[in-house]
C-alpha cells in the first residue's frame, strides 16, 4: 500500500460565505471525512495537512478587539493555536467516523514547527493572504486604525498578507515518522507549520504564515510519501478560470505548468501556490502529484479526473 500526504485546502474546513461557527467547521471537516477514510479502509498509510488562513485571520481580530483588555499574542502563537483547534476538531472527526465503521486506528495531531531562514527575502515583502476578505469600506476602518499590508485577491475583495517564507526543515520530523510507524494517522503541519528560526541550535518564533502546500510538499518529500495530494475547491486545474474560455486541465508538466504561472494563469493567493508545490516535490524526487476537489479524491487516484502533474 502507499503513503499519502493529503493537503486540505481550507475551503473544506470554511466554505465561501459562511461565517466560520465551530458548528460549521465541524459539519464541513465530517463531510470531507468520508474519501480519506476510503483510503485509509484500503490499507494505507495517510498524513493529513490543512489550511489556516481564515482561523489566523479571526484570532488576529480578536487580538485587535481585545488589545486594551488582554495582551495581543504574536502570529507564531496563534499559528499553533489554530494548529491545536483544528487539529481537534479533524482528529475527533476521524475517530468518531472510523468508529462507525469499525476501523481500528489512531489518530493524533502533532502541533509541527517548521524552520524558516531569518534572511528570507519575503520578510520584506509580505505576500500570504490571511482571514476573511473586506470591501475597499471595510479595510478603510482598519487602516484607520492599524497599518497592515493587504491585497486585492481575485476580485473577491481586500485581505490582509504577511510574510510568507519557504519551508526549510520540519522540526518534529523524527516524531511524525515514529507514529507513521505505529500506523497513526497523523495530522500535521497544519497551517504551514509555525515559523521559526534557528541560531545555535535555538528555535525562536517568526511573524510570518508558511504556505501550507509547500509545507506540505516539503512533508510528503521528507516522509518519502508515494502520492502528495493538494485537495481543493475545484476538480481541476483550469487555463482561464471562471471565464467562457476556461480549459480544464488533466495533466500538467513542470514546464507547461512554469509558463502558465509566467501567464499569470495561477493567480498566488489561490492556485500558483499550489502549483508551485507539485513542481517542488517533483523536483526533488517525488513521483505522484494530483490536484483536485476532496470529493473527487477517489475518482483522481484512479486517473477518472483531477489534474496530474508531471515531469
Amino acid at each position: 500500500m502507499s503513503k499519502v500526504v493529503l493537503a486540505i485546502g481550507g475551503n473544506a474546513i470554511i466554505k465561501e460565505g459562511q461565517k466560520g461557527t465551530i458548528e460549521e467547521q465541524q459539519r464541513n471537516i465530517n463531510e470531507s471525512c468520508a474519501p480519506v477514510i476510503e483510503l485509509i479502509e484500503q490499507g494505507n498509510t495517510v498524513v493529513i495537512t490543512h489550511g489556516n488562513g481564515p482561523q489566523v485571520g479571526y484570532s488576529l481580530i480578536k487580538n485587535q478587539m481585545a488589545e486594551s483588555v488582554i495582551p495581543a499574542y504574536p502570529v507564531d502563537v496563534l499559528d499553533a493555536e489554530t494548529q491545536g483547534n483544528l487539529g481537534y476538531l479533524i482528529q475527533q472527526a476521524f475517530r468518531n467516523k472510523m468508529t462507525e465503521r469499525n476501523i481500528k486506528k489512531t489518530v493524533a495531531t502533532v502541533v509541527t514547527q517548521i524552520v524558516v531562514s531569518k534572511d528570507d527575502p519575503a520578510f520584506e515583502n509580505p505576500t500570504k493572504p490571511i482571514g476573511p476578505f473586506y470591501s475597499r469600506e471595510e479595510l478603510d476602518r482598519i487602516l484607520e486604525q492599524e497599518q497592515i499590508s493587504y491585497v486585492e485577491d481575485s476580485g473577491r475583495g481586500y485581505r490582509r498578507v504577511v510574510a510568507s517564507p519557504k519551508p526549510i526543515q520540519i522540526v518534529e520530523k523524527d516524531a511524525i515518522d515514529a507514529l507513521l510507524e505505529k500506523e497513526v494517522i497523523v495530522i500535521t503541519a497544519g497551517g504551514g507549520g509555525i515559523p521559526v528560526v534557528e541560531e545555535n541550535g535555538i528555535l525562536k518564533g517568526a511573524a510570518a504564515v508558511i504556505d501550507k502546500d509547500l509545507a506540505s510538499a516539503l512533508l510528503a518529500l521528507e516522509i518519502n510519501a508515494d502520492y502528495f495530494l493538494i485537495l481543493t475547491g475545484v476538480e481541476h486545474v483550469a487555463l482561464h478560470f471562471g471565464t467562457p474560455e476556461q480549459q480544464n486541465l488533466s495533466e500538467l508538466t513542470i514546464n507547461d505548468a512554469l509558463r502558465y504561472l509566467e501567464e499569470g494563469h495561477f493567480p498566488k493567493g489561490s492556485m500558483g501556490p499550489k502549483i508551485e508545490a507539485a513542481i517542488l516535490f517533483l523536483r526533488k524526487g517525488g513521483k505522484n502529484v494530483i490536484i483536485t476537489s476532496i470529493d473527487k479524491l477517489q475518482d483522481a487516484l484512479e486517473g477518472k479526473t483531477g489534474t496530474r502533474l508531471t515531469l
